[in-house]
């Protein structure tokens, strides 16, 4: 037997905790697994497994053989794979989540385009403003704004965003313009309840003033927010890529600017790493390069 079929049935036993089971899913008799197994141990110079009459445990020697030889196997599986082809081209469907304003403005527009170049991809997009499980929801990539917790996955920054506090240029020549954060106590406060968490609104600056504002009307969209921003009834503090547009448009404009926080960064993430399939590949770099060349998050 071979030294790699030797570390497959390995790999087997220990995931199947147990040398009948592994013989009955590897189609091989139980004594070929142990004498497998044994040929490993005798190799390497280390025992593999504890054994007794109801267990089979992996010792700490064959804990860590365990980890390099699904390291191992994985490789070699991905190489066969790509000289095989089957990761030439995106097939099958892609899930993609973002917030819901991010998503829908900047994100849809991406994955029309990446349908129209890839006929053989289907696509489910999941907006939502809460943090999703991508592992758990079955999610291929994600784009996420903030600090990312530590993890294994793959992650590329594509930009930044800052929160800012705005209003329409009508709202300021009725109510004037603050200078100082202390000032939006006199202010009419719109906020959203969907990501609005705390009546302390946090600046930056050198002595970061806090500020606990009271909000006169409150969504439950982050839409109906700057709708009500953009006719004039008050100030709004949203992330910029939220008003790139009515920045643009002249609808909105920012105040306070000298007091923003240390901007926010964006972030492409996906679990695979460099064993991405090919239509994660494919929608990465073609949200990286969109991403990267838009003005609203750079």
């Amino acid at each position: 037997m071979s030294r790699f079929h030797a570390m497959q049935v390995f790999v087997k036993v220990a995931e199947t905790s147990g040398f009948a089971e592994a013989a009955r899913q590897l189609n091989m008799s139980p004594p070929a697994v142990t004498r497998a197994v044994a040929s490993l141990e005798d190799q390497i110079g280390a025992r593999l497994f504890i054994r007794t009459t109801r267990t089979v445990k992996l010792t700490e020697a064959g804990t860590r053989y365990f980890d390099d030889c699904r390291r191992i196997l994985a490789d070699i599986v991905e190489a066969e794979a790509a000289a095989a082809g089957s990761y030439a081209k995106p097939t099958g469907v892609l899930t993609v989540t973002a917030s819901a304003l991010f998503g829908q403005d900047y994100i849809a527009p991406i994955l029309t385009e990446y349908l129209d170049q890839n006929p053989d991809v289907n696509v489910r997009a999941l907006f939502v403003d809460r943090i999703t499980n991508m592992v758990d929801e079955g999610i291929d990539i994600g784009i996420r704004i903030g600090e990312l917790a530590d993890s294994s996955f793959s992650a590329i920054r594509v930009g930044a965003v800052r929160r800012v506090v705005c209003g329409a240029p009508a709202y300021f020549e009725k109510h004037g313009v603050p200078r100082h954060p202390s000032e939006l106590t006199k202010h009419n406060i719109i906020v959203s309840t969907t990501s609005w968490a705390s009546l302390d609104w946090r600046f930056g600056g050198p002595q970061k003033p806090v500020v606990r504002v009271a909000p006169r009307l409150l969504f439950n969209t982050y839409g109906a927010v700057l709708n009500s921003t953009k006719l004039g009834w008050g100030l709004a503090r949203p992330l910029s890529y939220q008003i790139g547009q009515a920045l643009i448009d002249g609808d909105l404009q920012t105040v306070l600017s000298e007091f923003e926080d240390e901007p926010l960064p964006v972030h492409v993430v996906h679990p695979e790493g460099r064993r991405a399939s090919a239509k994660v590949r494919a929608f990465v770099d073609l949200a990286v390069d969109r991403l990267r060349a838009n003005r609203s998050i750079n």
